[in-house]
């Protein structure tokens, strides 16, 4: 009698294929490399993915989820759209090297397949669609995330080094917009 196949811990997989891009690089991504890390067969990996594409889909969703999560930790139920972007901000300034190096290769990996960079996009829109533009606290809310984004993809790609005081000091000055205090008025009108 043949054996019950094993069942694969995606989350496994997952670990070991961002670990090997974190080392390596995106173009060292594949199902051989990945299951070698991980332990198990290249047909457990494509079994539980099916193909490079849609594995690189589950990290960038998983690293989202994640990133979602501590967000709503820290806004608690039914946030504003300022106190939203004041937890990303904060997420973002308290996140690690480790983080930012995986998704900045995650992202450079989106980047040359135009399909995948929908979820980034997606996010992205997600935050800034409940704004109205129209008004300057929804405005200095969207420029001072957008700044957080800015600070964050410079340090992630290896553009600009901060010195943690430096980076601390970026951030408190971002975070005090008043616009994304938690009694924001980024709703009132101008």
């Amino acid at each position: 009698m043949a054996g019950r196949p094993r069942s694969i811990d995606r989350d496994k997989v997952l670990d070991a294929a961002e670990t090997l891009i974190s080392s390596t690089g995106a173009g060292a991504l594949s199902f051989e490399s990945v299951a070698k890390a991980a332990g198990i067969t290249k047909g457990g990996v494509q079994y539980a993915f099916g193909t490079r594409d849609k594995l690189i889909r589950a990290m960038i969703a998983r690293w989202n989820e994640t990133f979602d999560a501590e967000v709503a930790r820290r806004t608690g139920p039914d946030p504003t759209p300022a106190e939203t972007l004041r937890a990303i901000v904060e997420e973002t300034r308290d996140g690690d090297i480790e983080d930012q190096s995986r998704i900045a290769v995650f992202m450079a990996t989106a980047l040359q397949h135009p399909d995948q960079i929908a979820e980034f996009r997606d996010w992205y829109r997600a935050k800034l669609e409940p704004l109205d533009l129209t008004k300057s606290g929804d405005r200095k809310a969207a420029l001072a995330f957008m700044a957080s984004e800015a600070a964050f993809l410079l340090s992630a790609f290896g553009l600009v080094h901060f010195e943690d005081r430096d980076w601390a000091a970026l951030f408190d000055d971002i975070l005090s917009e008043p616009a994304l205090s938690k009694q924001s008025t980024a709703n009132q009108s101008d």
